[in-house]
């Protein structure tokens, strides 16, 4: 089943876009490979008392952005997705300037060399939130209610809110209209992503708004494809393993071939996620031949291309 990508929508950055009666969203001149256009900001509410989501990385042209985006309206909270920097930089000095607190999911404090070679923007060092959510707390403001879902997978942290009045999901990286969702051990973990996108999807929410990109305005369809092609994936890594593809970069070459070579190195991480998955669930058995690197090289990246290799 092939995912119903959604690449084309209109947007300005720093522009205030009026999404719902409800929601508005900013967003951030920060495009790449792994934020598309950018980093979507969400501001809820509204009245005069309004939270925000993801504020975003901290450059002078999107603060200032944000706040005209802001002007004449007080933020009571903020909330983070996860702790890439392309999502919560912002989230500490918005707080200050509205004296208000950061609200997240609880992390293990990071090292410098935890992200040593970077698969998308890099860990948020600075990551940690006043207030620790836990999975179903729910934070009121001025006419809106979210709730905090725990989705892990893309990071062992990451939140989703719902927005209670639309019953809409704010996904952040977990599910995005434009792209796939990169999973990348040992934070990130396949068989924890793919439980968590069964959760959302069984709770029938009308319409998701990711952090990267526009709205999904059929979830159901939408995350049942990204679930089949999550399994397709594995189902190639088996054949793949059957043609005597072992090593992680053969594998990569020959699955992501008509992928932009920039993404390899992501690819290869999400490879290595199902490979885990597989061989917790019996499929594959997975050897890591190069255990001694692993001081030199904490993140893994370096030598993952040919550090493991696959048997069935």
């Amino acid at each position: 089943m092939a995912i119903p990508f959604v690449r084309q929508f209109d947007f300005e950055y720093g522009r205030l876009d009026t999404l719902s009666p409800l929601i508005a969203r900013v967003i951030a001149d920060n495009p790449g490979p792994f934020t598309f256009t950018g980093t979507g900001v969400y501001i809820i509410g509204g009245g005069a008392a309004v939270a925000v989501i993801d504020p975003g990385p901290d450059t002078p042209r999107h603060r200032e952005a944000l706040s005209r985006a802001l002007e004449g309206r007080r933020v009571s909270h903020v909330l983070l997705t996860h702790h890439h920097l392309d999502h919560s930089p912002l989230a500490k000095p918005l707080a200050a300037e509205h004296s208000c607190k950061v609200y997240g999911y609880p992390l293990e404090p990071l090292s410098a060399g935890a992200n040593a070679v970077p698969l998308e923007a890099g860990y948020d060092l600075s990551y940690k939130p006043d207030t620790p959510l836990k999975c179903g707390d729910i934070i009121e403001g001025e006419g809106w209610t979210l709730e905090a879902l725990h989705t892990p997978g893309h990071t062992s942290n990451h939140m989703c809110f719902a927005l209670l009045e639309e019953n809409v999901l704010f996904t952040g990286d977990h599910i995005m209209g434009w792209s796939t969702s990169v999973v990348s051990p040992p934070d990130g973990h396949m068989g924890d992503y793919l439980a968590s996108l069964e959760r959302v999807k069984a709770r029938a929410f009308e319409r998701l708004w990711p952090t990267h990109g526009t709205s999904i305005d059929a979830p159901d369809a939408f995350i049942g494809a990204y679930i089949a092609h999550r399994r397709a994936r594995e189902d190639q890594i088996l054949a793949a393993i059957n043609n005597g593809l072992t090593r992680i970069g053969d594998m990569v070459a020959s699955i992501y071939k008509d992928v932009d070579k920039r993404l390899h190195p992501a690819a290869a991480h999400s490879v290595l996620a199902h490979l885990i998955h597989m061989q917790e669930t019996g499929r594959v058995t997975i050897k890591n031949e190069a255990e001694d690197q692993a001081a030199e090289d904490p993140a893994g990246t370096a030598s993952l291309k040919s550090q493991y290799r696959a048997e069935l």
